[in-house]
């Protein structure tokens, strides 16, 4: 899907004022709203001038690429994208201006298998805990949804000591992979990530989400950081992200719109 010109043109005069001279906003964005972002982006520059700068990097993790650990090296950014949770956590750090918080999109976990290999049952919580057990080997991503996994929901299943050591967890990009390319590659028998962070990954086949008992319903959200210095093009890029007219690339790119209950 690509969002035309005027359209675009027309969303961004009804989200801010245009600003005098383009601006060059500099964008931090975890790997989870990167596809609805990278669909986005160019009708954005196209309607209002400014380019966005784009440094990608994982909501959490011991990563030094995850967004976090940027902020607080002192890198800057206008603004960052990334799982609504890290986002809260950065305010209390007093990284970013909590009144900026924006609701991008709602995401969920899935789990992937290399293509061609039989699909198992994880329908229900039972059966995902039956094939946590029985699988070989696992992979989970180094950011937010890697986190639940193996901090709350294997803990949760009771699963926790019997799979810690077949679980290998997968560095994301930009230096790293998606954990659907370790799959792929048959070096995991099983994967875990954002449903948004498998579905364009070859060589895997999609299972399915988490069953919804055990869902962690998950949401990516922009915020302001405190030492933004294009700040009115940073808000009207959010606004444009979270409009209705986006609706189709987020839902194209595995997410479900903010406004999709």
């Amino acid at each position: 899907m690509r969002i035309g010109v005027r359209t675009a043109i027309a969303l961004v005069a009804l989200l801010t004022a245009p600003a005098a001279n383009a601006a060059d906003v500099r964008v931090m964005i975890s790997s989870g709203f990167h596809g609805a972002y990278s669909e986005l982006a160019p009708a954005f520059e196209r309607a209002t001038g400014n380019h966005l700068i784009t440094i990608r990097g994982p909501s959490m993790g011991d990563s030094p690429e995850a967004i976090p650990a940027r902020l607080v090296r002192g890198e800057e950014a206008d603004v960052v994208i990334l799982d609504g949770g890290a986002a809260d956590e950065l305010v209390k750090r007093g990284l970013v201006q909590g009144d900026s918080k924006v609701e991008l999109a709602r995401s969920l976990i899935g789990m992937v298998v290399r293509e061609g290999a039989a699909k198992p049952d994880i329908a229900s919580v039972d059966a995902l805990k039956n094939t946590l057990l029985a699988a070989k080997s696992i992979a989970y991503s180094d950011s937010g949804s890697g986190t639940y996994l193996s901090t709350v929901l294997f803990a949760k299943l009771g699963v926790a000591d019997q799979i810690a050591p077949k679980s290998r967890k997968v560095r994301g990009p930009p230096s790293g992979e998606p954990v659907a390319a370790v799959v792929a590659r048959g070096e995991a028998e099983i994967g875990f990530q954002q449903v948004a962070e498998l579905i364009h990954v070859p060589g895997v086949t999609l299972v399915g989400a988490l069953p919804a008992d055990v869902q962690p319903n998950f949401s990516f959200a922009g915020v302001l950081t405190k030492t933004a210095h294009e700040a009115d093009a940073a808000r009207a890029l959010l606004g444009f992200l979270s409009s209705r007219e986006a609706a189709l690339a987020v839902t194209k790119a595995g997410l479900k719109p903010p406004s999709d209950r």
